[in-house]
């Protein structure tokens, strides 16, 4: 669950604008952010390594490249 206090709203948040930003399919864009004291998990399925490598970046570089935990999927449809 993501927590509750600023700091940690605040990366979420910048990271979801910058993955929103991006020409990526839906699924990708959609993606599950969590923040908990400044660690960075991603959930969910994305369409291509392409996309999953993009919003890996992304989160490295607002929440540092040691605080991202990648769970995404690449989804075979």
């Amino acid at each position: 669950n993501q927590n509750e206090n600023q700091a940690d709203i605040k990366i979420t948040a910048d990271i979801r604008s910058k993955v929103v930003d991006t020409e990526m399919s839906v699924g990708a864009q959609n993606v599950k952010i969590i923040t908990q004291d400044g660690k960075v998990t991603l959930q969910g399925p994305v369409q291509t390594a392409d996309e999953k490598t993009q919003i890996e970046d992304i989160a490295r570089d607002v929440a540092g490249k040691d605080n991202v935990d990648s769970q995404l999927e690449i989804a075979t449809n």
